[in-house]
């Protein structure tokens, strides 16, 4: 595999990245991320740490504080981009279309465009996660229109919703 082609034609390099502290509140507070089907006992955190408009649509890295017990989205799969996780602490249950695993920390599970996968926190303890999507969607709205509830949504505004950001579920 080769390098991609290079983008940068400057000799002398830019003064242009980004820091964001830990200690940075979450950009969104929400009752999980499971597409309304069953809410959270706790609130579900989620960390914009670098937007698909933030690195030029290149990637977009999320950070999700999960509660016990804490819901993710039933299986799907994405048609525009990949998605990886990255399990920071806690156990996170991972479903790599075949099966489910109990990732713990500093396990990692690449899901390539069409990949089915799942995820939750089946456990009694808080679990946090990255979530790389390449390229950079807007996966922004997705989360903010969760967090906003999808209970008043008609089943044709759900549909369309998921769709607008690329969500395909299958059946469990």
């Amino acid at each position: 595999m080769a390098y991609p082609p290079s983008r940068y034609g400057g000799t002398t390099g830019l003064v242009n990245a980004r820091f964001r502290p830990a200690d940075t509140e979450p950009d969104l507070v929400s009752g999980g991320v499971d597409g309304g089907v069953t809410g959270a006992s706790q609130s579900q955190r989620t960390h914009y740490l670098a937007t698909g408009a933030s690195t030029g649509g290149e990637f977009g890295l999320y950070r999700i504080d999960m509660p016990p017990l804490g819901r993710g989205p039933r299986t799907h799969f994405h048609r525009t981009m990949s998605e990886s996780f990255f399990v920071l602490s806690g156990t996170v249950n991972l479903f790599n279309g075949e099966r489910w695993i109990d990732a713990t920390p500093g396990d990692f599970l690449y899901v390539p465009i069409g990949g089915l996968h799942a995820f939750h926190n089946s456990t009694d303890e808080p679990a946090s996660l990255l979530l790389l999507f390449a390229p950079g969607a807007p996966r922004e709205g997705y989360f903010e229109g969760l967090s906003a509830g999808l209970a008043d949504m008609s089943e044709q505004e759900r549909e369309e919703f998921f769709l607008l950001h690329d969500n395909h579920w299958v059946d469990d």
